[in-house]
């Protein structure tokens, strides 16, 4: 019987858990916060400043923030400047006990995912965090990804580059292999060695991933 090679595992099939970190003060808050994202699966770490947030060596992992507005450090918007500066930041989600048009306003304006009044509704908070976590793991994704591809277009030779370079701006075998003063046939071969360290499905997914790196004009 003959065994067919197993394929690198996509990174769609490696994504680990998502985490809500939450940044809140009042501990029974915090607790009541983390027993109702459990109840739908979600793990969660609660931080009673934002020094302990900031202090904290966050997870690799797709998440976002759920924090009070107001805590005894300073404002929970500040962490929407974090995320304005940083494009790996989580989403901020923002609570507060006080029904503030123009805070509300602010925040949304800064960035933030959604902002919650308290008492909170315990749908309105787990559609907030859904919704946000979808977003960062896609985000997840794509920051993995590419990481991944730059880390196979190094290991690529010199004349492995230029080929799919090439080939990513549109040049057949023959032009390419005219362009660099090589035999078709050893542009071919450069082409395919350059496709399995690239794990490249066919031509059209190897193009896909020159374009996500920046090789194509």
């Amino acid at each position: 019987m003959k065994l067919s090679q197993r394929r690198p595992e996509r990174l769609a099939d490696v994504t680990p858990p998502a985490l809500v970190h939450i940044v809140e003060d009042d501990l029974i808050i915090g607790m009541a916060l983390q027993d109702l994202l459990m109840s739908i699966g979600l793990e969660s770490t609660t931080y009673a400043s934002l020094r302990n947030f900031h202090a904290a060596d966050l997870p690799d992992r797709p998440s976002c923030i759920l924090t009070d507005v107001r805590l005894p450090d300073g404002n929970g918007l500040d962490l929407l400047a974090h995320a304005g500066r940083s494009e790996s930041y989580p989403p901020v989600i923002i609570m507060t006990g006080y029904a503030d048009v123009e805070l509300s306003v602010r925040a949304m304006r800064d960035g933030a995912a959604d902002f919650l009044t308290k008492p909170l509704r315990e749908q309105d908070l787990l559609d907030a965090v859904t919704a946000a976590l979808a977003v960062d793991q896609q985000r997840w994704f794509q920051r993995r990804e590419s990481q991944r591809l730059r880390r196979c277009f190094d290991s690529l030779s010199e004349r492995q580059r230029q080929v799919i370079e090439l080939v990513a701006n549109g040049r057949l075998n023959k032009q390419a292999a005219a362009e660099l003063d090589l035999s078709e046939t050893t542009v071919k071969t450069h082409r395919r060695l350059a496709m399995q360290k690239m794990q490249a499905r066919g031509t059209a997914d190897l193009v896909r991933m020159a374009v996500q790196l920046g090789l194509s004009v």
